[in-house]
C-alpha cells in the first residue's frame, strides 16, 4: 500500500481478484480503532485538570482508607477512573469544585464513560457500538466546554495589576 497506494485482494481458492484495499481504507480502520482511546484520553485529562487544585491529600487518603492493601495515592494521576468518580461524589470535593451543574448528571455521565473505558482498555472482543462512541464524544465535548468555562472564569476573577 505504501509503495503503490493500494493492494489487490485475491480469493485463495481460485485466485480471482475479489477486492482492493487502499490507504484510505487503512486510515478509516486506524481511526475506528484509535478514536475511543483518544477520546478517553481527552476525558481523563479534563477530569484531572478539573480535580487538580481541588483535591487535598486527605481526599486521596480517604479513597484508600477502606482498603489497607491499596498503595498510597500521591496525586490525581495515580487514580483510576472509578477514583475520579468517587471524588466527585465526595461532598467536600464537590463543594470545592463549585460547579454550577447537576452533580448526579455528571456522575451518571462519568459512570457511562467508566463502563465503556473498561471495555476498551480490556480489549472487549465486541466492537464498540455507535451509541458508545457517541457517549464518549459527548462526554469529551462536555468536559472540554466545562474546562474552558472554568478557565475563563478563573481569568475573570484574577485581580488586575495597574
Amino acid at each position: 500500500i505504501v509503495k503503490h497506494g493500494y493492494v489487490l485482494v485475491r480469493n485463495s481458492q481460485n485466485r480471482k481478484i475479489t477486492g482492493i484495499v487502499t490507504a484510505s481504507d487503512l486510515s478509516l480502520q486506524f481511526q475506528h480503532l484509535a478514536e475511543p482511546f483518544l477520546l478517553l484520553r481527552e476525558i481523563e485529562l479534563h477530569i484531572r485538570q478539573l480535580l487538580q487544585d481541588k483535591v487535598l491529600p486527605g481526599d486521596l487518603d480517604w479513597l484508600t482508607s477502606a482498603d489497607a492493601t491499596a498503595p498510597k495515592l500521591k496525586s490525581i494521576s495515580d487514580l483510576s477512573f472509578g477514583g475520579y468518580i468517587r471524588l466527585v461524589q465526595r461532598p467536600e470535593v464537590w463543594q470545592r469544585l463549585a460547579l454550577n451543574i447537576d452533580q448526579s448528571q455528571l456522575i451518571k455521565q462519568l459512570e457511562e464513560v467508566r463502563q465503556i473505558r473498561n471495555d476498551v482498555m480490556h480489549f472487549d472482543p465486541d466492537p464498540m457500538t455507535a451509541k458508545q462512541l457517541e457517549v464518549l464524544k459527548n462526554a469529551s465535548k462536555f468536559m472540554q466546554q466545562l474546562y474552558e468555562l472554568l478557565a475563563s472564569h478563573r481569568l475573570d476573577v484574577k485581580p488586575h495589576n495597574s
